[in-house]
C-alpha cells in the first residue's frame, strides 16, 4: 500500500495544485514576475425564440436581462477566489462582458446568446478562471431571470478562448 501511495503522490506532484504528498495546495506565485495578463472566455445560453424576443423587447418581468447578466458577470469575476478553492485573489484591472444574440433558431428550434467575458490584470498569475467564472455567472443570471417562462434553457461551450501574458505566453482556441 505504501508503494501505491508514493506512486500516486509522484503523479500528483506533476500537477501544480498538489504538494509532494499529493495533497491540495495553493501554488506559490511569489517568485513569478508581474506581467500584463488577459483572458477571454465564452458561454452560450440556448433558449426558446419567444424568450429571446422578450429579452430583446425588454418584456422580462425581472428587468433588463442582459444588463443584469453583465453586472453579474463582473461580480462573478471578482468573486472567483471565493468560489474556486485554489484561485489566488488578484487585482483585476478590467472585466468586460459582451453578448452576441443569434435569433435564427438552430435545428432544435432554439436561439442562443453567446457571452464573451474578458478579464485583465497585471500580476504574477493569470485571469483565465476569472474570465470563465464571469461567463458562467452571466449565463446563470440569464437563466435565473428567464426561468419563469423557459425552464428548458441550457448552457454549452463554456471555455477559454484566449489568454495572454505570463510564462506560458499566448493561447488561442482554434
Amino acid at each position: 500500500m505504501g508503494l501505491q501511495r508514493a506512486d500516486s503522490a509522484k503523479k500528483m506532484a506533476e500537477f501544480t495544485h498538489f504538494n509532494e504528498s499529493g495533497r491540495a495546495r495553493m501554488v506559490d506565485v511569489s517568485a513569478k514576475d508581474s506581467t500584463e495578463r488577459a483572458a477571454t472566455a465564452q458561454a452560450t445560453v440556448f433558449l426558446q425564440p419567444e424568450t429571446l424576443e422578450k429579452i430583446q423587447r425588454g418584456k422580462i418581468a425581472k428587468g433588463d436581462v442582459l444588463s443584469v447578466a453583465q453586472v453579474a458577470g463582473v461580480m462573478g469575476a471578482k468573486k472567483t477566489p471565493d468560489l474556486i478553492p485554489m484561485c489566488h485573489p488578484i487585482l483585476l484591472t478590467s472585466v468586460d462582458i459582451s453578448f452576441k444574440e443569434e435569433s435564427q433558431p438552430d435545428r432544435d428550434g432554439r436561439c442562443s446568446i453567446t457571452i464573451l467575458a474578458t478579464a485583465k490584470t497585471t500580476g504574477p498569475t493569470g485571469v483565465e478562471m476569472e474570465a470563465m467564472t464571469a461567463a458562467s455567472v452571466a449565463a446563470l443570471t440569464i437563466y435565473d431571470m428567464c426561468k419563469a417562462i423557459d425552464r428548458g434553457m441550457s448552457f454549452s461551450d463554456i471555455c477559454l478562448l484566449s489568454k495572454s501574458g505570463g510564462k506560458s505566453g499566448t493561447f488561442t482556441r482554434r
